[in-house]
């Protein structure tokens, strides 16, 4: 699938309105943002837009296969295009960095519950929760023994947004 989302809407039978493409246009920027995110994003354009508007718009691009969702916490889903290959998240629960790794990552996990359960996964709404791995040197070596290593110091981690750390920008390629 391509960004000439027109083509693709139209081969669907839909018409790219400036909603569907200023949503598709804020998700693509975004990469994982949630509708209130994407909402942000589309009234620096559009201030009239609604968040209605925005959900529904969400809805239909994703039934189209244009965007997709996963729950990476409690709250509101976080969208991405779909024509990213499909992707697991690790989610770091102490500087709420988000990874993204190949789904291949949990083949012996989605095998082990076919075999047992014969349960067949949906792994590209999967997250997985833990702490990353600055966040688990810190814990190891203490607060601020190693901070500036671990590329932060201590107290900073509650207010960082998604992507703070530099090693774990997009660790899947374009």
């Amino acid at each position: 699938m391509s960004t000439d989302w027109k083509s693709d809407l139209r081969q669907r039978g839909y018409r790219l309105t400036p909603q569907r493409q200023l949503v598709l246009e804020a998700v693509d920027a975004l990469e994982h943002a949630t509708p209130d995110d994407i909402l942000c994003e589309v009234r620096k354009t559009a201030s009239g837009i609604n968040i209605s508007t925005v959900y529904r718009t969400l809805e239909l691009l994703e039934e189209l296969n244009l965007v997709s969702h996963a729950h990476l916490g409690h709250g509101a889903p976080t969208y991405h295009l779909a024509d990213r290959h499909d992707h697991l998240h690790l989610v770091c629960r102490d500087c709420a960095d988000v990874i993204e790794t190949e789904v291949s990552s949990a083949d012996a996990f989605a095998r082990k519950l076919r075999e047992e359960f014969g349960f067949e996964t949906d792994l590209k709404h999967f997250a997985i929760f833990g702490r990353c791995r600055n966040c688990s040197e810190d814990r190891e070596y203490g607060p601020g023994d190693d901070a500036e290593r671990a590329g932060h110091t201590p107290g900073d981690r509650a207010g960082r947004p998604p992507g703070g750390h530099p090693e774990h920008a997009r660790s899947l390629p374009e």
